[in-house]
């Protein structure tokens, strides 16, 4: 198109130029104001192919601005990845090792019985420990990037007693029974430094991860009535993109919990 009116905009002050030539040879009006109009017309069609030539270089550089933050944006999504991965492979052999020290092998991801290796499990309840939860966010994280799918994250905590501020932790392998009943193999379960639960579950979004912590508060309420049970649920990508962030949501969200006196499950603010 630019290319066209180039070519017009020639023609006409190509035409301007014979028409201005044979008006003063032959000192003929009509043919000077034919020449006149052609040059106004071959005039202004030289701005509008300036101020198009100016819209186009503006639309340009914006472009390569983006492109060159897509490219950012790419090489650090990248570098996170490798990161994940090398912590997955170092996480790998570590379990490896536990399966071998204990003779066991081909067991649930989520719940593997290595109590004799306390580098990766709790010893009072057999989940996983507080290094295994952090190394398997990170991973599950780094695969949902990948594949696009969500990721939810749950911090639980249960106390004995219904009422009171100061209620004691409950017999820990109580929540950790109900855990291993309720989520699926692919999802992850363990047990924090802290004494909470912290629990990963895979391709799950808000909604299915409710339903899963709501399960699990159902199989405690059934054989132990005055227990409390608290969660702070978080999603990926709704509520944060990466393991640090998504883990402070959930612990935000545990927090809301609390401030309620019976059983309560809270949902990260986005």
């Amino acid at each position: 198109m630019t290319k066209q009116r180039i070519d017009l905009v020639t023609g006409l002050a190509a035409c301007s130029i014979v028409a201005a030539l044979v008006a003063a040879l032959g000192r003929r009006r009509t043919l000077g104001i034919f020449a006149a109009c052609t040059a106004a017309a071959s005039a202004v069609l030289s701005q509008r192919n300036s101020k198009t030539s100016d819209e186009l270089d503006s639309q340009v550089t914006a472009l390569t601005e983006q492109i060159y933050q897509l490219e950012r944006a790419v090489a650090s999504q990248v570098q996170n990845r490798m990161a994940a991965e090398d912590s997955v492979k170092l996480l790998s052999e570590q379990l490896f090792a536990a399966e071998q020290s204990t003779g066991k092998t081909g067991s649930k991801p989520i719940m593997i019985d290595t109590s004799g290796d306390r580098g990766l499990t709790d010893p009072e309840t057999g989940l996983f420990n507080h290094k295994y939860f952090l190394v398997a966010l990170d991973s599950r994280i780094a695969a949902a990037r990948r594949h696009l799918r969500p990721v939810a994250v749950a911090l639980l905590k249960v106390v004995d007693g219904r009422e009171g501020k100061d209620r004691p932790a409950a017999d820990p392998t109580i929540a950790a029974d109900a855990l291993r009943k309720a989520l699926r193999d692919c999802d992850t379960a363990t047990r924090l430094d802290d004494g909470r639960f912290g629990v990963v579950l895979e391709d799950t979004p808000e909604n299915g991860a409710i339903w899963t912590l709501e399960r699990v508060r159902r199989l405690i309420a059934e054989d132990h009535p005055n227990l409390t049970f608290w969660a702070g649920v978080a999603c990926y990508p709704t509520h944060a993109v990466d393991t640090g962030s998504l883990v402070n949501s959930a612990d935000n969200a545990l927090t809301a919990a609390y401030d309620w006196p019976q059983d309560r499950i809270e949902v990260a603010v986005e």
